[in-house]
């Protein structure tokens, strides 16, 4: 009988790696996607698990996994430090802060 390709396995992988990018989206796309996969990836494990010898792709999961956990990592650490900026320092402090920011980076 031939492999079949595990289902999702190239999504979970796209969606480890995106919530690595997106991590700097406040935090939120990111996370929402890391959680995603790794739904996904655990729901595919069990799917492998199951009947091991009918699947291919089980790397592509278990990469986009590790993806995943990193990514909700970031995310929850940006996260926090968004939180914590605004609550210190408020909407017009961050505001402020990224035009010094950008002035600092024309003057170079």
């Amino acid at each position: 009988m031939e492999k079949q390709q595990l289902p999702n396995a190239t999504l979970i992988l796209i969606f480890g790696i995106l919530s690595i990018i997106t991590c700097c989206c406040y935090g939120v796309i990111g996370l929402i996607l890391g959680i995603v996969a790794l739904v996904l990836a655990n729901k595919a494990t069990a799917v492998y698990a199951a009947n091991p010898e009918l699947y291919t792709g089980f790397q592509n999961v278990k990469t986009g996994k590790i993806l995943a956990i990193i990514g909700i990592v970031l995310n929850v650490i940006y996260l926090v430090y968004v939180i914590w900026v605004f609550s210190t320092i408020g909407f017009s402090g961050f505001q402020e802060m990224q035009d010094e920011i950008l002035r600092n980076m024309g003057q170079k």
